[in-house]
């Protein structure tokens, strides 16, 4: 077996154990195995870029970086949907159909899932663009990132069409989405609303790498197109299922209303146990030929209709308002609820967010108040039940203290979050930074975890992250649950957090929404601890992506004398406070101001072209825009990339051109 042969037989291995791990969650392997292979391709295909294949697996981790997000028209329209919330709009629905076109008709009932709504087009088997819906009859190209999701086929199989669209709702499961917002939560950031919103938010991300770390899914439901050999709706997912598309088992076929309405009473109470949002039902005349028939309105099919879940809410007592306090001080509101049942879950506590939404909705202990599940996860409290409210009450005075250290609350003008300013003597505080310190994604310290931090805490052990360097077997080993093994693998993880990067000990320093990425590129930016300290915030703002609320941040955590205390500590310790000056070789500030797009196949790979022109102070850029100061050009590079360049009057340079201006 030759060299190409290898790679297209690992590609199509990859393919295959991403379909049943992706779209019908049957692996056959471990990830461990799956990341084995994977890193075979890699290699293979580093070393032979005379193979490149824009839909390889290998690329599923994204890395470009689009600044303008292209906007596209639809080939066929992206129709919205006639809406229904009751049983008789239903059946009025069905009459008019039935007097629209001649014989019987079926009907397919789907779960109406709540996402961002996602096109995609297939040549050959091949993805070759993603739309957003925009208005329905244009929307924007986000295709690179789309890429990244692991349920959407790059590759088809079985007998495909030369060419379809298929349409479906790019999804952020709940698991997911609790994820994301804890480590929002412990970077310091506001938790995002629900998941439809963030899910439509990531398509839009700039840097394809980012939306790669979300858990993003795609269902898909509609396929467009000519020549699709297809006749019924409910044929057509199980054909797309065939190809390798990531289709809902729920779809079911019916031949009456009635037989709709127990579709929708049996998924009204069981959607609570879906790993996704859902809002309703989506019923279709099944035919396409009758499909054809009824046509459009102006907005929506007359073959569809869209019957809407009504929100579930319930009322119960509001017994007492108590307040927590996050890693960064951040103060939350709760209320603490008579328990009561919603959406298959016991509900006791709801955030209240802050004092603006507490004094908007009048918020009192003793209310009786309506309670909602926000994205159908988080409990939230909608309104108050007027009526019910003693005549005797008072409104709510937000704490002014810390329930915890009794500091006097902050508020900084144009947030709405009150904090503690008491970051080094406030317990919760001093715990979370530790804990977000030795985390996985900081110093990923082998042996600590967050209960031994709490331990360590409360038996005046450690005071801060710093500490944990002088801590000595034997002032753990008394610990609770702490065996002389255990106590040995705790002092030799942090002793190994030493060699931990820079970046990730930013990271880990707990700075207020300097979160993973920000670190990244500030550690790229001043490469050492030292040059970050002097910046000013003028200075920082200048620096891409980092805003007016990061640089004020970083600014107040390095003016703060204990802040530098540990810091210098953290030297003495032998932690990594710069980049390694071997990663600094061969880097300059050559290309700094200019901006190049990367389009092609080149004797170097991609990825390599792309950081030799971030190592020198260049920007990469996914689209070409009036910005673009460089396109670099290599073999096979499309031809309406190059067509747009040249109408831009954008230079167009080559591998060569490029290593000799480094």
């Amino acid at each position: 077996m030759n060299i190409e042969e290898k790679i297209n037989q690992l590609r199509d291995e990859l393919r295959q154990h991403n379909y049943k791990y992706y779209a019908l969650d049957t692996p056959e392997i471990s990830d461990y195995d799956f990341d084995k292979k994977l890193k075979e391709l890699q290699e293979l295909e580093e070393k032979h870029p005379e193979f490149y294949d824009a839909n390889s697996p290998s690329l599923r981790v994204g890395g470009m970086v689009t600044k303008n997000f292209e906007t596209v028209k639809h080939d066929t329209r992206m129709y919205s949907l006639a809406n229904s919330y009751s049983q008789e709009d239903l059946e009025d629905w069905e009459k008019r159909i039935k007097k629209l076109v001649e014989g019987e008709v079926e009907y397919v009932c789907e779960l109406k899932y709540d996402g961002a709504s996602i096109s995609l087009t297939y040549e050959n088997g091949e993805l070759v663009r993603a739309i957003t819906r925009g208005d329905g009859t244009q929307g924007d190209d986000v295709t690179h990132n789309v890429r990244t999701i692991r349920s959407v086929p790059l590759k088809l199989k079985g007998d495909f069409p030369e060419k379809f669209d298929i349409r479906g709702e790019i999804v952020l499961p709940y698991a997911g989405f609790a994820q994301m917002n804890a480590a929002r939560v412990e970077d310091g950031e506001e938790p995002y609303s629900n998941p439809r919103n963030t899910a439509s938010g990531s398509l839009k991300l700039q840097d394809s790498s980012e939306v790669a770390r979300r858990p993003l899914e795609c269902l898909l439901y509609t396929i467009v197109g000519e020549n699709l050999d297809i006749s019924t709706q409910f044929e057509s997912l199980e054909k797309a299922r065939e190809w390798g598309f990531k289709v809902p088992e729920a779809a079911k076929l019916v031949e009456s209303t009635s037989k709709t309405l127990d579709f929708i009473k049996y998924w009204d109470t069981h959607r609570h146990d879906l790993p996704y949002e859902t809002d309703g039902v989506v019923i279709k005349v099944n035919s396409f030929e009758q499909q054809t028939e009824l046509g459009f309105t102006a907005k929506a099919p007359r073959w569809a209709m869209a019957y809407k879940f009504k929100a579930e809410q319930v009322s119960t007592l509001l017994k007492k308002i108590t307040y927590q306090v996050g890693r960064t001080g951040a103060i939350t509101p709760v209320a603490n609820l008579k328990a009561v049942q919603l959406a298959g879950t016991v509900v006791k506590r709801a955030s209240l967010h802050n004092a603006d939404q507490i004094e908007k909705l009048d918020i009192r202990e003793g209310d009786t108040v309506f309670v909602e599940k926000g994205g159908e996860i988080i409990p939230k409290i909608i309104g108050v039940d007027f009526e019910k409210r003693d005549p005797n009450s008072e409104p709510t005075e937000y704490r002014k203290t810390c329930p915890e250290c009794e500091t006097e609350l902050v508020r900084t003008e144009g947030e709405a979050i009150h904090y503690c300013p008491n970051a080094l003597g406030c317990p919760p505080q001093i715990i979370g930074r530790i804990q977000h310190f030795i985390s996985r994604r900081a110093m990923d310290i082998e042996g600590l975890g967050g209960e031994t931090v709490a331990l360590l805490v409360k038996n005046d052990l450690i005071h801060n992250y710093a500490d944990l360097y002088e801590l000595k077997k034997e002032q753990v080993l008394p610990l609770e649950r702490m065996a002389e093994k255990s106590a040995e693998n705790l002092i030799n993880g942090i002793k190994a957090s030493k060699n931990v990067p820079f970046e990730r000990v930013l990271f880990g320093l707990g700075i207020r929404y300097v979160g993973e990425t920000v670190a990244k590129k500030l550690a790229k930016h001043y490469k050492n601890i030292d040059a970050l300290a002097a910046a000013g915030e003028e200075e920082l703002v200048a620096v891409d992506e980092i805003g007016e609320r990061i640089a004020e941040s970083v600014v107040s955590f390095f003016a703060q004398e204990k802040s530098l205390e540990i810091i210098n500590r953290l030297k003495d310790y032998g932690l990594q406070l710069e980049i390694d000056p071997e990663l600094l070789e061969n880097q300059s500030e050559t290309l700094a101001g200019k901006t190049f797009v990367v389009s092609g196949v080149f004797e170097m790979s991609r990825t390599d072209l792309k950081k030799l022109i971030e190592d020198n102070g260049g920007k990469v850029s996914g689209s070409i825009s009036s910005k673009t100061s460089y396109v670099v050009a290599g073999e096979n590079m499309g031809p309406a990339k190059l067509s747009k360049a040249e109408s831009l009057g954008i230079s167009i340079i080559s591998e060569a051109d490029l290593l000799g201006m480094v």
